[in-house]
């Protein structure tokens, strides 16, 4: 019998500092709070690689001229 209750106290324990120092959860409590991964983007469909390719042949133009 003492053996049941230690393993309930054991259980219990380890529940209680999960819930303590576990991950991290949204407000709500049922996701995460991170935000879901998006899935890679190919060079030419990211919007930041192109930007920046822009700025890139915008300056490189701009030395020449000038």
């Amino acid at each position: 019998m003492i053996y049941a209750l230690a393993a309930i106290g054991a259980l219990t324990v380890t529940v209680l500092m999960w819930r303590a120092f576990g991950p991290v959860r949204d407000a709500a409590g049922d996701g995460p709070a991170t935000a879901p991964r998006r899935a890679p983007l190919a060079p030419d469909d990211d919007p930041d690689f192109l930007r920046r390719l822009a700025e890139q042949q915008r300056d490189k133009k701009n030395d020449e001229q000038g």
